[in-house]
């Protein structure tokens, strides 16, 4: 197994450093990963300018781009060969519900999409026990052959921010949602220009049995499944309706 491993905390994040000496042990990796934190940047690629990629004393490559730039890349010129799938993380912080749209991990486990094996965005809901998902990570590699799910899946991975023997087990869950954000956060610089601080995403709304809030809430890794087709078919039938009434 060859796995590409990266992240949107940055190369330097101890999830990430974590996340490759745990997969290390049952596969052969390959680390590509931003230059510094590049959180919320979803599914960005950088189409202004040329990329520049570095080979860190601890075999990581660093790369001045978006954490899509980063698999983008690692799957598809700068190795001479092709991982056989993608896992992105541990990221610092939950990736629920809605935050999947903005995410940065989500959008580099999606950039992987294509390949062999489905792709794994690793989120502690938390900052302390990156070791408990890591190791969770690695458990769920070392099966991951015997997974046979629809192709260009991506799998949403949320562990509870605890140690490891006291995580219940594992939900398969659906994204739960938010409420809308806070409002922004007015400023003035020294210079007298007005400027924005986007406030923290809103609280959970719908967070009931079956989601990934209540599943991590109650103490069991969330794991949910993403597609990249975002089609509403339900909306077919009635998007036409409207269609006919307008001629």
């Amino acid at each position: 197994m060859s796995i590409l491993i990266s992240n949107d905390d940055g190369v330097h994040a101890i999830g990430l450093n974590l996340l490759a000496t745990e997969l290390a042990k049952v596969a052969e990796i390959c680390v590509v990963a931003p230059d510094r934190d590049r959180s919320g940047a979803s599914n960005s690629l950088t189409l202004d300018r040329p990329l520049e990629h570095h080979r860190l004393g601890n075999g990581f490559y660093s790369i001045n781009g978006t954490p899509t730039d980063c698999v983008h890349l690692g799957i598809s010129g700068l190795f001479d060969h092709q991982p056989r799938m993608v896992v992105a993380g541990i990221n610092r912080g939950a990736n629920l519900g809605d935050d999947v749209l903005y995410s940065g991990t989500v959008a580099a486990a999606m950039e992987g999409r294509y390949l062999q094996r489905p792709a794994m965005a690793i989120s502690l809901v938390g900052n302390n026990h990156y070791a408990t998902a890591a190791e969770i990570t690695r458990q769920l590699i070392s099966d991951v052959n015997h997974l046979n799910l629809a192709p260009r899946t991506v799998l949403n991975v949320n562990v509870p921010d605890l140690p490891i023997e006291e995580i219940k087990g594992i939900h398969i869950t659906r994204l739960g949602h938010r409420n809308l954000a806070a409002q922004p956060v007015r400023s003035v610089d020294p210079r007298g220009k007005e400027r924005f601080w986007i406030a923290a995403a809103g609280d959970a709304e719908d967070s009931g049995p079956g989601t990934d809030f209540y599943a991590v809430h109650e103490g069991y890794v969330s794991i949910t499944p993403l597609q990249a087709d975002m089609t509403q078919y339900s909306g077919f039938d009635n998007l036409g309706s409207w269609l006919e009434g307008l001629e």
